[in-house]
C-alpha cells in the first residue's frame, strides 16, 4: 500500500486530537500537550507538518524541524545544518505493517534534500525501548541521555555520510 504526504491543515485537528488518545500514542508520548488548535496550519519556515494517508486515509503525522531555529529552546542551542524528526502512526491497525519505515525514509531523504542539512536527531523516551531498535535499524546512532521538559529521552542522531553510506550498502 502506497503512502501519500500532504502539508497538516487545521481540517486534521479533529484527527489529530483523536489519535492523541490512543494508548500506544499516549505511551510513547505521555505528557505532551501537542496544542494543535495553536501550530497546526502556522507554517513557521523552521517547521514541516505532514499528514500520512493510506489509501486516502490518514494513518500518522510526521514534524520536521530546524533544531538551530525553534521558537522555542527544546533542542537547545543548536549549530545550522541540523533537523529533528517527529513522527507518529496515529491508527492502531496499522502499525507493524513497514509504515514507520516508509515514513521516516521519506522524512530522512526531505531532510537531506537540502545540501546545508548534516545530521538529524530524535529524542524516544528511554522506556521506549522498540523505537530505539528501529531507529538504530535505520542507521542512527546514540547520542546521549537527556531530560526534555518532563520526559527522559535517549537522543539519537543521523549524519549525512551514515545514511548515504547506508544507502550505497542497500543499492538496486
Amino acid at each position: 500500500m502506497d503512502l501519500t504526504y500532504r502539508r497538516a491543515d487545521r481540517s486534521d485537528i479533529p484527527v489529530l486530537r483523536g489519535w492523541d488518545e490512543q494508548p500506544h500514542v499516549i505511551a510513547s508520548d505521555p505528557d505532551s500537550d501537542w496544542n494543535w488548535e495553536e501550530e497546526v496550519g502556522q507554517d513557521p519556515w523552521w517547521r514541516e507538518q505532514w499528514m500520512v494517508l493510506a489509501e486516502q486515509r490518514p494513518i500518522g503525522f510526521l514534524q520536521i524541524m530546524d533544531t538551530s531555529e525553534t521558537d522555542y529552546a527544546y533542542w537547545g542551542q543548536n549549530p545550522p545544518g541540523q533537523r529533528a524528526i517527529d513522527i507518529w502512526i496515529g491508527e492502531p491497525d496499522m502499525l507493524g505493517k513497514g509504515f514507520g519505515t516508509n515514513m521516516m525514509t521519506w522524512a530522512i531523504d526531505r531532510c537531506f534534500s537540502d545540501p546545508g542539512v548534516q545530521s538529524i536527531a530524535i529524542d524516544p523516551l528511554l522506556s521506549n525501548t522498540r523505537a530505539h531498535r528501529f531507529y538504530e535499524r535505520l542507521g542512527f546512532r546514540f547520542l546521549e541521555e537527556r531530560m526534555f521538559e518532563e520526559d527522559r529521552c535517549r537522543v539519537y542522531v543521523l549524519s549525512r555520510s551514515n545514511w548515504a553510506e547506508r544507502l550505497k550498502r542497500s543499492g538496486p
